[in-house]
């Protein structure tokens, strides 16, 4: 399997290095469209390699979605390592109190995917 895992990681690399090399002509990225430019006679540019922009784009856009995700999940993961503390008290006996059941709103990705297909 590790050599299965080497093989895939090799063609993605060379992929990578192949759409880079036929990509490789300078794109010049403003902060302002001309006008503007002339307007306020600032000029910040800069010229950089079409695949390194495209790059660049994509490992944001992974980076601020993965962001998103683990903010918008936060709740789940207390509501989980609230329910993890009651279990080991349980465990232990330290509660002799019963724990009160919270309902919690479901979340709507999943509602959707774990709707059945026929009522879609």
């Amino acid at each position: 399997m590790t050599y299965l895992r080497y093989a895939v990681l090799i063609l993605v690399l060379a992929f990578a290095v192949m759409v880079a090399l036929a990509n490789s002509g300078s794109v010049t990225l403003s902060l302002w469209p001309g006008a503007i430019e002339a307007l306020t006679g600032t000029n910040f540019s800069v010229t950089l390699p079409l695949f390194l922009v495209v790059g660049l784009a994509v490992g944001l856009g992974l980076v601020l979605g993965l962001i998103w995700e683990w903010w918008r999940e936060r709740a789940l993961r207390a509501e989980g390592a609230r329910a993890q503390r009651e279990l080991s008290e349980l465990k232990r006996g330290e509660r002799s109190t019963p724990v009160p059941v919270v309902q919690r709103q479901r979340d709507e990705i999943l509602d959707i995917v774990d709707e059945p297909a026929a009522t879609r």
